[in-house]
């Protein structure tokens, strides 16, 4: 919905600007779920070697290094892999929990970087979680806000200004998760390759798909704070 609210007042005086931007953040971000989605069928075809599973990974990398009280679960879906700091799970999508694949493991690994992040109380990953009771009000009720305030514009634009502080919120969450997601996959190659789960022949394959992963929290990113400059540019030209 913010979308199309955002090309509806494109047509009110801002030019063709608006839809160019996000027209192209839409394709880069297309492109990037499309690179990502092959780069899982690929790497989901090729084994590891060792036969370990992606629960199997999971389980011996919190083991290494000494966390005992995370659970290791499996979720509907696909792609739907997390870490749950709340109620120390890791939760691998079904296709990665039973997979022997090299995706699996490495997918498996980076989700387990996470657990390691909350047990070495990881500065970024605090702060993403004391912003989550906040992203969530924000999420809530921040399109309803900013429609109002595009709507009211020109006679109540504090409402606007509310609106942009909300989506500011989630902008800023957007861009702490990017050192929480990057050093995650940093621990989970380091401990992939000392572990000999990966190899020289396989190593680079993990890398490859951590690396597609990333790029997509990349450019939820910078599609945010695009989003967030183009409501400032809203407020700021709005008529007296």
């Amino acid at each position: 919905m913010i979308t199309m609210m955002m090309y509806t007042y494109a047509g009110g005086g801002m030019g063709i600007f608006p839809w160019i931007l996000f027209g192209g953040i839409a394709l880069v971000s297309w492109l990037v779920q499309a690179n990502l989605q092959s780069k899982f069928k690929k790497y989901s075809r090729i084994a590891t070697g060792n036969g370990m599973t992606g629960a199997d990974v999971a389980r011996k990398m919190l083991a290494d290094n000494g966390i005992t009280d995370v659970k290791v679960t499996h979720v509907q879906g696909r792609l739907t892999d997390h870490y749950n700091p709340a109620n120390k799970t890791v939760n691998l999508s079904e296709g990665v929990y039973e997979s022997n694949s090299i995706m699996a493991a490495a997918v498996a690994a980076h989700e387990c970087g996470h657990a390691v992040q909350h047990a070495r109380m990881y500065a970024p990953l605090k702060m993403r979680s004391a912003l989550v009771p906040v992203v969530s009000f924000a999420s809530s009720i921040m399109t309803w806000v900013l429609l109002g305030g595009i709507l009211l514009l020109n006679v109540f634009p504090q409402l606007l200004l509310f609106g942009i502080i909300l989506f500011a919120a989630t902008t800023l969450f957007s861009f702490i998760t990017l050192p929480v997601e990057i050093n995650a996959s940093k621990r989970a190659l380091v401990w992939l390759s000392g572990s000999g789960i990966t190899n020289s022949y396989n190593h680079s394959q993990a890398e490859s798909a951590l690396r597609s992963a990333a790029y997509t929290y990349v450019v939820a990113a910078l599609g945010s704070l695009a989003t967030l400059i183009y409501y400032i540019m809203i407020f700021m030209g709005r008529r007296d």
